[in-house]
């Protein structure tokens, strides 16, 4: 299955396109691509470098919660949502730090900017664990995933769970067409920390089987697409089990996939590597309810991967 996501990168890196983008970095990108996986053979997480599946759980379990605030995640040692949250409180009237303007070109070529700039993250950080106040002013990002999912606002001022109802659905009618769950919102999209890049997803039933296919508009194949590959694998397995259902395919078809041009030769590196077997995921069985789920409740068996590779991240 792993191989689904090497063809990928080796698509990107043969046939994509030289696109600027939104931070200044550059990408090679392709449109509309689509890869399958069987997760009845094996849990989907990249076997060819290390993918940190603790990062994988806090976040999804975070989006389960309808959270939206970064202190649940530093509590659980996941800093993957940090930069997001310091940008939005850099460019509020509260911040006094460092000068931030031209944050890209300075990052690229100043190393003194960039120790200053980890103090600053770093005392951002422990403000959010430690005050209150801070936290519930400066670690919310708006309504990213976890409200869409949890907490959709309607134009009569009601809310809808979506991710709720879509269970009760497959329990209640598992042949509808209609399992589908947004976290695209119009509306909200302006005031997020960062638009859904995963933004839409449907399950199917069949077989006595769960399938889940995830429309991604945006993906960053090297550092976010393993991520969301093995995070809606995971939910995939999470509601399979609330469901009494065994677990299908996951489908993932991402609309603008790129490389990042300072992750190509990290790419090249991982394709060179060969493919180890899959690790097996397990659950709780005692937990009937995937809002009862925590951190402890689910583990992988067999994971050996090769090592990780370090890349940038585009703000």
């Amino acid at each position: 299955m792993e191989e689904s996501y090497l063809e990928l990168g080796r698509t990107i890196l043969k046939d994509g396109f030289d696109k600027s983008d939104r931070t200044g970095t550059g990408t090679k990108s392709i449109f509309g691509y689509q890869m399958r996986f069987d997760l009845s053979k094996g849990f989907p997480l990249l076997t060819t470098k290390r993918v940190p599946f603790s990062l994988i759980k806090s976040e999804l379990l975070w989006f389960i919660k309808g959270d939206t605030n970064i202190k649940y995640l530093l509590e659980n040692n996941n800093h993957i949502w940090d930069e997001w949250a310091f940008e939005r409180f850099v460019n509020s009237q509260d911040y006094t730090g460092i000068d931030m303007t031209d944050f890209g070109r300075k990052s690229l070529v100043d190393s003194a900017f960039n120790e200053e700039y980890q103090k600053e993250l770093a005392n951002f950080r422990q403000r959010i664990l430690t005050d209150e106040e801070f936290a519930a002013t400066h670690g919310e990002l708006g309504n990213i995933y976890g409200s869409q999912w949890r907490k959709w606002r309607t134009s009569t001022g009601e809310t809808i769970d979506q991710l709720k109802n879509v269970i009760d659905m497959i329990k209640k009618t598992p042949d509808s067409r209609r399992l589908i769950v947004s976290a695209w919102n119009p509306e909200d999209v302006p005031n997020m920390a960062l638009p859904p890049c995963h933004s839409l997803f449907q399950f199917y039933v069949a077989d006595g089987k769960l399938s889940c296919q995830l429309y991604q508009r945006s993906g960053d194949v090297f550092l976010g697409v393993p991520f969301n590959i093995a995070s809606y694998a995971l939910l995939t397995h999470l509601i399979a089990h609330e469901t009494n259902l065994e677990v299908g395919d996951f489908v993932h078809t991402i609309g603008d996939a790129h490389l990042y041009s300072n992750h190509v030769d990290q790419m090249n590196e991982q394709l060179n590597r060969d493919t180890k077997d899959l690790p097996t995921l397990c659950l709780n069985q005692e937990k009937l309810s995937i809002f009862d789920f925590d951190m402890d409740d689910i583990t992988l068996e067999g994971y050996n991967p090769h090592p990780s590779i370090k890349a940038p991240i585009a703000v």
